[in-house]
């Protein structure tokens, strides 16, 4: 008998379409008996899980109570009639099962097994795989809506084309985070330039998110894709959380994520705007791009090693912003020795070196 990785099927449905596209993707015994059963110019009809209510909406068929193989799933669906399987996906209970769903669920498939499919998804907690033969094609249902599962050479080229995107704009984040750092050394930072630095974090992010779902599709086979996306978001949402506390009305860590959360739902061309990020960052008038900000410097202290996180943060409360603490560091950097700075030195000759002033 063939061990699962699927201890139960979840109630929400976000949950249980995350759990069908796992348990369908390529690598996994489902998969392999989904793949041979296109293959053998076969349709099918299989339900995964709430197995009562599963056998409660149909009649006839075989009793079975064996171990789930993908030959042997692949065996049974040669048969007229669906196929029911457990809920950890070990054990198939029903073979050339007679599915009778209520017939006035709503549905907008047209042929007779993805009809019968879909309203069993909604009767039921069940995930209802139909395959077929005609447009060699597999439908995952969860709750009536169709998953089509697509091939791992049609997921690839999806995969290469959201990894440049992510790259590309990577890069792009990087180059306007170091011009940023450069505006903020010099006290020129405009609405503008925050606007354009946050646009491209949720342009990383939104694609980070769809490059996910595919990596979700590859199971087995996109373990180089996730170690590639990592690579792309190293040190990312450090400086995106650092970022916003610099440039909120509120710099708090709890006021920062709520500001996070609402940047992500927002779509991303309306974040180049300069009113729409002021309004988000807590300002209560539109101001124009040109409106000169003045961050704290959490970001900036956080690429200064002698400096750590908590230190960075008692530093912003005694200073203000980044503009002061720079000037201290130029004209009385004994002062920040009384803050309990262990290197104060260190720190001042760091700050000197980004401002382009070390001796």
């Amino acid at each position: 008998m063939e061990s699962s990785q699927f201890e139960q099927i979840p109630d929400d449905t976000a949950e249980r379409r995350a759990l069908a596209i796992k348990m369908t993707a390529p690598g996994t015994a489902l998969r392999v008996a989904l793949d041979m059963i296109l293959a053998g110019h076969l349709g099918a009809l299989i339900c995964v899980g709430d197995r009562e209510n599963v056998l409660a909406a149909g009649s006839d068929g075989f009793a079975l109570d064996v171990s789930f193989t993908a030959n042997r799933l692949f065996e049974l669906c040669k048969m007229d009639g669906a196929v029911v399987i457990d809920k950890d996906l070990t054990r198939i209970v029903r073979a050339n099962f007679h599915l009778n769903p209520d017939a006035t669920l709503p549905t907008a498939e047209t042929g007779t097994r993805h009809r019968t499919a879909a309203r069993m998804s909604l009767l039921t907690k069940s995930i209802v795989l139909a395959v077929s033969s005609r447009r060699s094609l597999i439908t995952v249902y969860v709750d009536g809506r169709a998953i089509q599962l697509k091939s791992v050479p049609a997921i690839m080229t999806a995969v290469s084309q959201l990894s440049v995107a992510m790259q590309s704009t990577r890069q792009a984040l990087d180059r306007e985070l170091l011009r940023l750092t450069a505006l903020e050394l010099d006290n020129y930072v405009t609405l503008g330039d925050v606007a354009e630095t946050f646009y491209l974090f949720e342009v990383l992010m939104t694609v980070a998110e769809q490059l996910d779902a595919h990596i979700l599709e590859l199971g087995n086979e996109g373990k180089i894709t996730a170690m590639q996306r990592e690579e792309y978001l190293g040190g990312v949402n450090e400086a995106y959380n650092l970022m916003i506390r610099d440039y909120a009305e509120d710099s708090s860590v709890e006021n920062a994520r709520s500001i996070r959360r609402i940047f992500h739902t927002t779509e991303n061309t309306e974040l180049r705007s300069a009113q729409v990020v002021g309004r988000i960052l807590g300002y209560d008038q539109d101001l124009p791009a040109d409106t000169a900000m003045v961050p704290l410097g959490l970001r900036t202290l956080s690429r200064v090693s002698v400096v750590r996180d908590d230190m960075a943060a008692k530093i912003v409360d005694e200073y203000d912003s980044l503009q002061e603490l720079l000037n201290v560091a130029e004209t009385n950097p004994n002062r920040l020795d009384d803050l309990g700075i262990e290197n104060p030195g260190a720190l001042a000759n760091a700050l000197r070196r980004m401002w382009g002033k070390s001796e």
